[in-house]
């Protein structure tokens, strides 16, 4: 039962989350961040570190369309262990709605 990133995280990419993970299951992508579903151990640590509120258990309803999002990107885009500075208009998209698929982005961070 893993935790998946969802739609909150696109232009917020906070990292915070990255700090926590004991298992170093998350990936970057241009303007998010995914969780691997395969590697997460359920710990649920990363889950209160987000701002965003972006990190939901596979248990909420809401995470069934998330969770092969998730997976796909997780095996696309680099591992990502430390915390990198946010992006600098980060806040202003924290509370924005409806973000995908309108403003995700399917490359690879950097």
């Amino acid at each position: 039962m893993p935790y998946v990133v969802t739609e909150a995280c696109i232009r917020c990419k906070y990292m915070d989350c990255v700090e926590v993970c004991p298992v170093d299951c998350f990936y970057e992508g241009e303007n998010m961040l995914v969780i691997s579903p395969d590697e997460c151990i359920d710990c649920g640590v990363c889950e209160p570190e987000c701002p965003a509120e972006a990190i939901i258990s596979d248990t909420d309803k809401q995470a069934e369309k998330w969770l092969e999002l998730n997976r796909e990107y997780a095996a696309k885009w680099p591992n990502i262990t430390r915390k990198k500075e946010a992006p600098a208009d980060a806040d202003a998209w924290k509370d924005t709605p409806n973000k995908y698929p309108a403003m995700f982005s399917d490359k690879p961070g950097k």
